[in-house]
């Protein structure tokens, strides 16, 4: 009996083995199909034509639209005059990512799924925020995209290891943006008692703790507190904020938002105490709120011809915040003309010649030779710009 039973047994567990082979072979298609996709998105050949597609993320409508469409101009400004005198030519495959909408990052995850599953799409400009591009970052990672974002500052984003060799900026990170404001207020302004307000984003938390962290180490009095971006009533919040505070940091990311805080200040009666946002908040929306309002944003070449033509073509208004998205347009579009000398080419070899871009200073728009290190920043540049509304809009003050 003893020996029935055990060939019994082993009979059982050999068919279930087979039959566990069978099931894998009959799994869902998307779990079967993963890692092969993954795999085959990288590696897959692409025909790279006369036309050249980069995919495009940007908060073109939404609570952020303002300086979206900025980017988007900017983005536009560089494939056009491209595209005048080459024979080669570009176009943007456009997803809105409505940052600061309810739905959160839930946009920006559709819009990289969608380029993500476009064979044609060689590399992504943006997305724009630091939240959204820890929304995106699996599903571009497993379709072999690299992408280049004009205005995520958040410092983790290149150096926690998740995203190398597949994300890059062509702005400074915190770790630069954060101790240029502490010091501005602490060196320049002789500020030191400080109210800093997040807005519970990722882009946010983490600028406010560095530049927290900077002006305490010197000994100012520091008080925090924070604000979804769907809140549009502070009147409790500025109730709290005592009236010897000497200046509020706002390291927001919805101009409109900067706006309301402000005049709701004004109307609270602390009209008087001085404001500063980040490079979120870099928008003639923001600075309309009055001549005490400060903000920090990226550095440019004051002299580029580049700047001049995007001007002349909108009504002389220079749209700065967007100016760092035309050139991680051109970063894209001459690393993917690399790959392509041979008429076809991978997102991984797309990756690889975005890794070793080196773009002369003189054809580049933020005022340096435009070169990465191992993390995908900008080797270059290590400085923020500074600048003061003069009640309609900002001008710089340093840099």
């Amino acid at each position: 009996m003893r020996s029935r039973r055990a060939t019994t047994v082993a009979s059982l567990l050999a068919l279930g083995a087979a039959l566990a082979i069978v099931a894998a072979a009959y799994a869902t298609p998307e779990r079967a199909a993963a890692p092969a996709a993954r795999s085959g998105s990288d590696a897959a050949l692409v025909k790279c034509g006369t036309t050249r597609t980069i995919g495009f993320m940007a908060p073109v409508t939404g609570p952020a639209a303002s300086i979206g469409i900025q980017q988007v101009h900017w983005a536009q400004y560089y494939v056009a005059t491209y595209n005048k005198t080459h024979k080669t030519k570009f176009r943007l495959q456009t997803e809105d990512t409505m940052l600061g909408a309810p739905t959160g990052t839930a946009e920006a995850l559709k819009g990289a799924q969608a380029l993500a599953g476009t064979p044609n799409v060689l590399a992504v400009v943006g997305p724009a925020g630091s939240n959204e591009i820890v929304g995106v970052t699996k599903s571009l990672k497993d379709g072999g995209l690299a992408w280049i974002s004009g205005s995520s500052t958040r410092t983790s984003l290149t150096t926690d290891g998740t995203r190398t060799g597949y994300m890059f900026r062509t702005v400074p990170p915190d770790a630069i943006q954060g101790p240029t404001v502490a010091n501005f207020i602490l060196k320049k302004l002789k500020y030191t008692r400080v109210y800093i307000i997040d807005d519970q984003e990722t882009y946010s938390t983490g600028l406010a703790d560095t530049v927290q962290g900077v002006l305490k180490s010197a000994g100012a009095t520091v008080a925090r507190d924070g604000v979804s971006q769907q809140q549009s009533d502070f009147s409790s919040l500025i109730a709290k904020i005592p009236r010897d505070t000497q200046i509020v940091y706002l390291p927001w990311q919805l101009p409109p938002k900067g706006q309301a805080f402000g005049n709701q200040m004004k109307a609270a009666g602390k009209g008087s105490i001085k404001l500063m946002g980040s490079d979120g908040l870099f928008d003639s929306s923001f600075a309309s709120v009055g001549s005490h309002v400060y903000d920090s944003n990226f550095p440019l070449n004051p002299k580029s011809k580049i700047i001049a033509g995007f001007r002349k073509g909108h009504g002389g208004d220079g749209e700065y915040f967007g100016s760092p998205t035309y050139a991680a347009t051109q970063v894209a579009a001459t690393a993917i003309n690399r790959a392509c000398k041979k008429g076809s080419t991978t997102r991984a070899a797309v990756r690889a010649a975005i890794k070793s871009t080196n773009i002369p200073a003189a054809q580049s728009l933020v005022g340096v030779t435009i070169r990465f290190n191992g993390n995908g920043d900008l080797s270059t540049l290590h400085k923020f710009g500074l600048y003061k509304s003069n009640g309609n809009v900002f001008l710089p003050i340093a840099g």
